[in-house]
């Protein structure tokens, strides 16, 4: 079953579309980080600003050097010794489309750590956005069944894997790294 949800989703994002997911934080709506126009989407169905940023997803921290200019060395202790879900905020992005960078030219890149999504980003080989599943300024859904129906209605996939999951997931810390490598919390 993983597999043959894998399989839907990956297609959903290869032509463009916008995926409902679970991840090792909340539930998330998902797209190709690269394709403008579906990031796009999910401001649209968030009904957010277009100034507002996302986290981009990637299964290992090898494939950071696609995305930053310069990875900080400590980024990658950050990453390895993190007890729980770590964005961290790059400097120099690169890559990624236009409207999931951030206005200063940063972005939250976050190595994922679940099966679902590892093996998702494997298969599709670019990095996914991951931003929480609920319109813009209202409370971030815990649970699946806490995700609005307009939210439900308008992504082109809902993922069928861990609807039923009750674990108490939070949204990931988050940190601002520069490239010096001076680091400060953004989120705790």
């Amino acid at each position: 079953m993983l597999k043959t949800e894998i399989e839907k989703a990956l297609t959903v994002l290869k032509n463009g579309g916008v995926i409902l997911y679970p991840t090792d934080t909340v539930w998330g709506l998902g797209c190709d980080a690269t394709n403008a126009e579906a990031v796009e989407k999910i401001n649209t169905i968030k009904k957010r600003q277009a100034d507002k940023s996302f986290i981009v997803l990637l299964d290992n921290d090898s494939k950071l050097q696609s995305y930053i200019n310069e990875v900080p060395e400590v980024a990658y202790d950050l990453i390895e010794y993190a007890e729980h879900p770590l964005t961290i905020i790059f400097s120099g992005a690169k890559n990624l489309a236009k409207n999931v960078i951030n206005a200063d030219g940063s972005v939250g890149i976050r190595i994922i750590k679940h099966d679902f999504v590892e093996q998702l980003l494997q298969r599709f080989r670019k990095p996914i956005t991951s931003t929480s599943a609920n319109i813009s300024g209202e409370p971030t859904p815990q649970f699946f069944d806490d995700i609005s129906e307009e939210i439900k209605e308008s992504v082109d996939y809902i993922v069928d894997w861990e609807q039923n999951l009750r674990n108490n997931k939070k949204p990931s810390t988050i940190m601002k790294l520069s490239p010096s490598g001076q680091f400060s919390f953004i989120r705790k």
